[in-house]
């Protein structure tokens, strides 16, 4: 049961630090990077894919690392990888139809997408809001 919970707070606290990370970083200093994703594709990837990947990496070495003993590490790198498969089917798939995208006329789901293209509606480093991904204002449920 405690590891459910770790896993379920990770996925929690993913959610608090990509928001955190996207308003702070991405849209301050590491914009010469995440650019690329408020820009027009080019192809399949994105210079800003980096950010995935070295969210990955982070949780296959802490799973790697706890794995024998299945220790906090271990779960603590679930919980990153479950937020990351989150992340790619809701921001990747949905959002963004990097793959033929499903619709859905579920008000969650229509109020996540509405506030992404309202974040997106800048091409710039500012101004620019809706910086989570799971969780936006409640104007864009209504």
């Amino acid at each position: 049961m405690i590891n459910i919970l770790i896993v379920l707070s990770t996925i929690v606290g993913m959610e608090i630090l990509s928001w955190a990370m996207h308003k702070y970083l991405f849209h301050g200093p590491l914009w010469f990077i995440h650019k690329t994703h408020h820009q027009e594709r080019h192809g399949f990837f994105e210079l800003n894919d980096i950010f995935s990947l070295g969210f990955g990496a982070l949780a296959l070495g802490l799973m790697w690392k706890g794995h024998e003993d299945f220790s906090l590490s271990f779960w603590i790198g679930t919980g990153i990888s479950i937020y990351g498969t989150i992340y790619f089917i809701f921001h990747d798939w949905f959002i963004h139809n990097r793959f033929k995208a499903f619709k859905s006329e579920n008000k969650y789901l229509k109020g996540i997408r509405r506030a992404h293209k309202i974040h997106h509606k800048s091409t710039q480093k500012n101004p620019s809001e809706e910086f989570g991904l799971l969780i936006a204002s409640k104007k864009y449920f209504k």
